[in-house]
């Protein structure tokens, strides 16, 4: 069975079982009828994926591949903060009448910084790294710009990653302020398994690690008997996740790009309510 699976349903029934509940408190959270968007949440939760073994992804219910690989893109490859680069609506709530979400994710990535070596902007800084100079310590993204919150739509929630290599392989540790667990935890994580498979490919290493930090891992009140029926099921091997190999340049990939073969999963969950 996918370890992606067992870690999520240890994960969450830590949350369920030994989790701090925020009833009775004030909350920022609403949800469509305005109710307050209560949480049982556990602090500081560290999660471990060997890419090399196998691709984490859940079988208990599918995680579109193409739709997150899709914003992957829109983030680490087009630079982009504008909705009309992204083919799913994920993001609607956020963007303003022109489908700008602000100075947030893409548009970090894209500034341009002065270094020693030249002007980059991350996601490229990253890529002269892992070929030029792959053992250095430093290879560290962060999209958490503190003088430009402001004009953030909203505050980068997977903010930062470090990458290390050991050997040949590529190891990543994604740091998350917050996370939705039933809604995002997944789609998290098979993104960023995918990250380090592409940069992996393309710096000429194998993949190794992928270890996921949440500051805040929560589950609203109204996921409660959702995620129960979720972790109940009967997980199913994890699928083969196949990436094109001819592709050597990080800006060449493109979403039909990756597939999975054998993915078989439980049912979907239809009509999850997301709090705002």
């Amino acid at each position: 069975m996918s370890q992606a699976d067992l870690i999520f349903i240890e994960m969450c029934k830590d949350i369920l079982e030994n989790g701090f509940s925020d009833e009775g408190f004030e909350v920022r959270p609403r949800w469509p009828d305005g109710t307050p968007a209560h949480t049982i949440k556990k602090s500081c939760v560290v999660n471990r994926y060997d890419l090399s073994a196998e691709f984490p992804i859940l079988t208990l219910r599918p995680t579109n591949l193409k739709n997150a690989v899709d914003e992957l893109l829109w983030i680490w490859q087009k630079k982009s903060n504008n909705i009309k680069d992204l083919n799913s609506h994920i993001w609607d709530a956020w963007a303003d009448e022109n489908g700008s979400i602000g100075k947030a994710y893409g548009y970090q990535l894209g500034i341009r910084h002065r270094y020693k070596e030249g002007e980059f902007d991350q996601v490229d800084r990253v890529l002269f790294d892992l070929k030029r100079n792959p053992y250095s310590r430093r290879i560290i993204t962060n999209m958490y710009n503190h003088a430009d919150l402001i004009d953030m739509n909203l505050y980068p929630c997977a903010y930062s990653v470090t990458f290390n290599v050991s050997g040949r392989k590529l190891n990543a540790i994604l740091n998350q302020r917050s996370q939705d667990v039933l809604v995002a935890n997944n789609w998290n994580v098979v993104q960023y398994a995918v990250l380090v498979h592409m940069f992996a490919q393309v710096s000429g290493l194998e993949v190794g690690e992928l270890v996921h930090v949440i500051a805040d891992a929560h589950i609203y009140d109204r996921h409660i008997p959702l995620v129960k029926e979720l972790i109940s099921r009967e997980p199913h091997p994890a699928p083969e996740f196949i990436m094109n190999s001819d592709i050597k340049d990080f800006y060449a990939f493109e979403v039909s790009d990756f597939r999975l073969e054998n993915y078989i999963t439980g049912p979907q969950i239809r009509n999850i309510p997301v709090a705002v």
